[in-house]
Formats: structure tokens, sequence, C-alpha cells
């Protein structure tokens, strides 16, 4: 069975949401059996690389609250985070373009260390003081080789913004297709998709009822034709 998690770096509820869902998925008797694919999403692709900013003055700015209210909220989330084990800087923190992480995320996934690259990212933007957004590139290969990669194959991707564009760009249309108009988004087997950071109970059961729904091979003509086994091909006898 496959999971495809829809996500972004810069977004705090996808951070606690993989970890409610890998609650879940460790408690589930067929997590051998279960494919999890991190899909990009990116909550501001307008913004300028070079943009960066503090995110409290982000949240005031975007969603016209004042800044007793985005503090607060930053605390409920690290409330929220805390809840389920994870490190989160309440204060301090900043906000820019995720384009080149999410490009790294699909280089990683080709090389089998997704995964530990997306939680890098995530504790490095939710749980470290060092921004991930003003010290340059060099950080993210900092992070990645952290993940398991290749510093010099990281570099290259990173020099060449083509890389990886076009597979960062199908994500986001696919996931307008999917009717994701925000992340965290959870598809299960392209059958049940479960929206936001649930909570655990929620994933669990989620992931039962599309292990459930799958469907056993049905052969539309069980005769004996022949055919080849693992043992061979029998030969025809005349």
């Amino acid at each position: 069975m496959r999971v495809e998690i829809w996500s972004d770096i810069a977004c705090p509820w996808c951070y606690v949401g993989k970890a409610r869902f890998e609650k879940a998925l460790a408690a589930f008797p067929h997590r051998d059996e279960v494919e999890v694919v991190h899909r990009s999403f990116e909550l501001d692709p307008g913004r300028a690389k070079d943009d960066v900013q503090p995110v409290l003055a982000m949240l005031t700015k975007k969603y016209g609250m004042s800044a007793a209210q985005a503090q607060a909220g930053e605390e409920n989330l690290g409330a929220q985070a805390a809840a389920e084990g994870l490190d989160y800087q309440t204060r301090g923190r900043d906000h820019g373009n995720t384009f080149d992480m999410h490009r790294l995320l699909h280089f990683a996934k080709e090389q089998g260390r997704q995964d530990e690259l997306i939680q890098l990212l995530y504790r490095a933007n939710f749980a470290e003081e060092r921004s991930l957004f003003t010290e340059g590139a060099e950080r993210l290969v900092e992070l990645a080789v952290a993940a398991g990669l290749d510093a010099e194959a990281v570099r290259g991707v990173l020099a060449d913004p083509a890389r990886y564009a076009d597979d960062v760009r199908a994500d986001e249309r696919e996931a307008a297709e999917l009717g994701a108009n925000g992340v965290p988004f959870f598809v299960l087997d392209r059958k049940y998709g479960v929206s936001g950071a649930q909570p655990a109970e929620v994933f669990t059961q989620a992931l039962s009822q599309a292990w459930g729904a799958r469907s056993p091979l049905q052969l539309l003509d069980e005769g004996g034709a022949e055919a080849c086994g693992p043992d061979g091909c029998a030969v025809p006898q005349h």
C-alpha cells in the first residue's frame, strides 16, 4: 500500500502531522508493507528566493492578526509539537522560499533517503536556532549529507535550478487535481484522503480502512492454460 503525503517544510502542521501519522504507522500491523512518498507543495510559491522575514511578521501581514495573536499561535503550535515529542522554537524563527528544498527532496527520493532528509529539514526549520533560509546552499548541503547524500551531488542539484523543478511543479499540479488546497494532505492508495494534522487515531482508522479495501486480483479465466513458473517452462508433450 502506498501513502503519499503532500507537505511543505514551512508548514508547522506538516511537522506535527508527520509525527502523528508515524505514530499510527508504527502500530499498524502491516507497516512493513506500506510505502510512504513525500510530495511537494509550496505554501508561498511566489516568494522570491532572497525574501526572508520573521515568522511573526509574515503571520501578521498574511492573516491580519496582531503580533500578540501570532505569538499565541506559535505557543499553541509549540505545545502541540511537544505533545508529539517534537522540539519547537516558538520565537525567532523566519520564513522563506522552500523550492530548492523540494527539488532536493526529489533527488533524495531517487537515492532512497527522502524521509531522512525531510525530517532533518523539518527539525532545522522548527527546532533549531540557526536559520534554514539565510545561510545559503551550504546549509542545505550540510543537512543533505547528514541524511546520507553525497555533498557534491547535492551541490550539483542546487546549482542547476532546472533540476527536479518539473517534478516539484508536477506534484503541485497533482495536488490541485486531487482537491488539496492545504497541507498536510495524505492520500492512501489513491482511494482515501486525509487532510490536516489529524490525531493519530484518525490515521490508524484510515490505514485500516485503506488496507481492508485492497482488492485481490480477480482472474477472468482460471482454466489450465500453459504458463512458465518458478521451476521453468513445461515442455509440450506430443
